[in-house]
């Protein structure tokens, strides 16, 4: 069953405003732990100044307000997607080589498939945009 252009047309800006409300909710979980414990417990060796868990933890915050209300959707997608993929590759591999050897390359062994999964979502955002809804909306076209 083909769907209709009509259809299509009116339902893909509002599923892209769902995705990216989602997957901003879920990230910011990450945010909050590392920044305040919650909802999660909180790292337990924390500095500012250091790539992760603290200035993951206000890309990782912060981004996903931006994101959730759909401010500078394109850029801040951009930055979470690009941490994501620093995560990946110098997180997960290192500790899941140094965990499983060779296996650890494969994203389930070193848990590394939510971060390849959150790097490619907001790389998409980078390109479609906010969707239907967001701040963005009524300053430019998105």
């Amino acid at each position: 069953m083909m769907m209709s252009e009509t259809f299509r047309a009116e339902w893909s800006p509002r599923l892209l405003g769902m995705l990216r409300i989602v997957a901003a909710l879920l990230f910011l979980q990450h945010g909050l732990t590392k920044l305040v414990g919650f909802p999660g417990p909180a790292p337990a060796h924390f500095d500012w100044f250091t790539l992760a868990p603290g200035l993951a933890g206000l890309i990782e915050t912060f981004g996903s307000l931006a994101l959730l209300v759909g401010f500078q959707t394109r850029l801040v997608a951009f930055v979470m997607s690009g941490e994501m993929a620093a995560a990946y590759w110098f997180a997960h591999v290192p500790h899941g080589v140094a965990t499983a050897g060779v296996r650890g390359l494969i994203p389930y062994d070193n848990s590394g498939d939510l971060a390849i999964m959150f790097c490619f979502v907001f790389l998409y955002l980078v390109v479609a945009g906010r969707g239907a809804w967001g701040f963005d909306r009524w300053r430019a076209p998105s």
